[in-house]
């Protein structure tokens, strides 16, 4: 995609007005301290499991000797590991191993005002067949969700329907042979039997970012179907890793492209999911890293373009799916300032089940528009979405520290502890 964007100076005046509501000493129009709307949807019982899991995932060296071992024992199928994966991280963060017993869990967020992001937790695979089994049970999950209430959204991955090798090729620029001209023609059949599905049932689809060096053919796959099904509602979102320093530009020229073309543009923003990965590629390869040096950078960018996607609420509709409090709250403030309808369908925030209720159910007592990424799928086809989830967000991260402070402060108010 062509590099026209915004000037620079564009960016700047939206940078220094992101400065201006983070550090206003106004009072927050959302709390997230607030533990007792928070965990409000938990038991006692259900309380102390939290605080167990979370204390256990606090302590990193745990984290990584239990996910060699676990899936390791998952893959000799070794029921009794099964078992307590599934009273364990698996009932901590997923709604269940199918979509029917899935419902208890999306009702109940229900009941607290939160939507629903379905997400088949499989990760990547590699034969056509299971490329076919990943676009099916993604439809399947779109017209369960057309009959749902409170589950506007489902999630997908491209590398569940394509070939990973097939991507890198695509982006290095080699010519296509016959097989893998007909691998390409099946990926775009089966991302477009999906899109085509979702638009005609009123459903929203979610494409997840992946590595950089395939992100190129996946970004080419989801503006193609942008450009077919956005023309009047967003149908399809992209998803922008902003820890990457060139995605706050290729969001503005997304939206750019999105205007010439008479099309809304749909943009999940998340800080970013490989950057371990990133990292140590670029230094295998011998190239500059394509990720922000700092947080403090990545950020800023995050920041700028939650800013950037209000300012253009009307042509772009946008997910905050962010575990920042900051980035969360800022949000919220800049739809208050500019008195947007809190619950407007351009408008969302999201994260994961499982973590940061302090967010999402304090934005949906407030009456903004939230959901939870749910997670499905039988036990050990998401037990490797769970050893990544609890790798990224272990101590290194200070995710848990967090999680496992706030369920505390709620136990504490409850006089549990």
């Amino acid at each position: 995609m062509e590099k026209i964007g915004k000037p620079v100076k564009d960016i700047e005046r939206m940078k220094k007005a992101v400065d201006e509501v983070i550090n206003s000493k106004e009072e927050p129009i959302v709390d997230f301290s607030n533990t007792e709307v928070a965990f409000a949807g938990k038991t006692d019982e259900e309380l102390r499991k939290s605080a167990w899991i979370f204390g256990m995932m606090n302590r990193h060296w745990l984290v990584g000797i239990g996910s060699k071992l676990g899936l390791a024992a998952i893959r000799m199928h070794l029921p009794f590991v099964e078992g307590i994966v599934k009273n364990t991280i698996y009932e901590q963060f997923c709604g269940g191993t199918t979509l029917l017993n899935s419902q208890p869990s999306i009702s109940k967020l229900a009941q607290q005002g939160c939507l629903t992001i379905l997400d088949y937790g499989a990760e990547a695979k590699d034969s056509e067949e299971e490329y076919n089994q990943t676009m099916n049970e993604t439809i399947r999950a779109i017209e369960f969700a057309a009959k749902a209430d409170h589950v506007p959204v489902v999630s997908t991955k491209v590398t569940g329907m394509a070939r990973f090798g097939l991507l890198k090729q695509i982006q290095e620029g080699e010519a296509f042979t016959k097989e893998t001209r007909s691998e390409y023609k099946n990926i775009l059949k089966r991302i477009d039997a999906i899109c085509h599905i979702a638009a005609q049932k009123d459903v929203s689809v979610f494409f997840d970012a992946e590595e950089s060096w395939i992100q190129d053919p996946i970004d080419h796959f989801v503006n193609m179907m942008m450009r077919r099904y956005n023309r009047e509602k967003p149908v399809v979102y992209n998803t922008f890793q902003m820890y990457r320093k060139d995605r706050l530009q290729y969001l503005i020229s997304s939206y750019n492209q999105a205007e010439r073309n008479g099309y809304i543009l749909g943009a999940k923003l998340v800080r970013g999911a490989y950057m371990e990965k990133e990292r140590a590629r670029a230094r295998e390869h011998g190239y500059e890293s394509p990720i922000h040096p700092t947080k403090a950078a990545t950020d800023d960018a995050y920041n700028t373009g939650v800013k950037f996607c209000i300012d253009n609420y009307e042509r772009i509709a946008s997910c905050n799916a962010s575990h920042n409090a900051e980035s969360n709250l800022l949000q919220a403030e800049l739809i208050h300032r500019k008195g947007i309808s809190r619950d407007h369908p351009h408008l969302m925030f999201c994260q994961l089940y499982g973590m940061s209720d302090n967010l999402t159910f304090n934005l949906a007592a407030a009456g903004f528009k939230v959901g939870k990424y749910l997670p499905y799928g039988p036990v050990r086809e998401v037990v490797p979405y769970l050893i990544r989830r609890a790798e990224e967000n272990s101590s290194v991260t200070g995710d848990m520290t967090r999680e496992h402070r706030l369920v505390h402060e709620e136990m504490k108010r409850r006089g549990l502890s």
